[in-house]
């Protein structure tokens, strides 16, 4: 289920987060989940979406942690976006991602995931380490869709 799915960012996420921490879920969609699943583990979590909830003083605040699920796919501009939620970190803040990772092993032209007119954007390990490099902080992938940058 649609829970389930989320839970693959946010178990990992929570896992790492100090104790009441405070959130922002980008992309949070029509009906945020991922927000009360880390509500549920004891931490205060905003949601900003520019479709369903679009409030601009979200993202003039800064946070412990932000979550963005199926989201960096859409981007149109994906610097700007990257460039805004690493400025929106605390210290110490975790930027957790879910978006199937195009890896070598993967044929581009067979590649499921390009098939969504939405997915406008593509992603592999290495730019990932990029973003790392750029903003200092350490990647971690876990299997072929959960990146954290702490």
């Amino acid at each position: 289920n649609y829970r389930s799915f989320l839970n693959k960012l946010g178990s990992v996420m929570i896992e790492n987060l100090p104790t009441a921490s405070q959130g922002l879920d980008f992309g949070s969609g029509p009906g945020p989940t991922l927000s009360l699943i880390f509500k549920e583990a004891g931490h205060e979590c905003e949601i900003y979406d520019k479709f369903y909830a679009d409030d601009k003083e979200k993202l003039n605040t800064e946070y412990d942690f932000i979550s963005s699920t199926e989201v960096v796919e859409h981007l149109d501009a994906p610097s700007q976006t990257f460039e805004l939620l690493f400025s929106l970190l605390r210290a110490n803040g975790i930027l957790g991602l879910m978006t199937k990772l195009h890896t070598q092993n993967i044929d581009f032209g067979g590649w499921h995931y390009k098939n969504d007119p939405t997915h406008i954007c593509f992603y592999n390990p290495a730019t990932m380490q990029y973003l790392a490099n750029r903003f200092n902080k350490q990647l971690t992938i876990i299997g072929s869709d959960v990146i954290l940058f702490t």
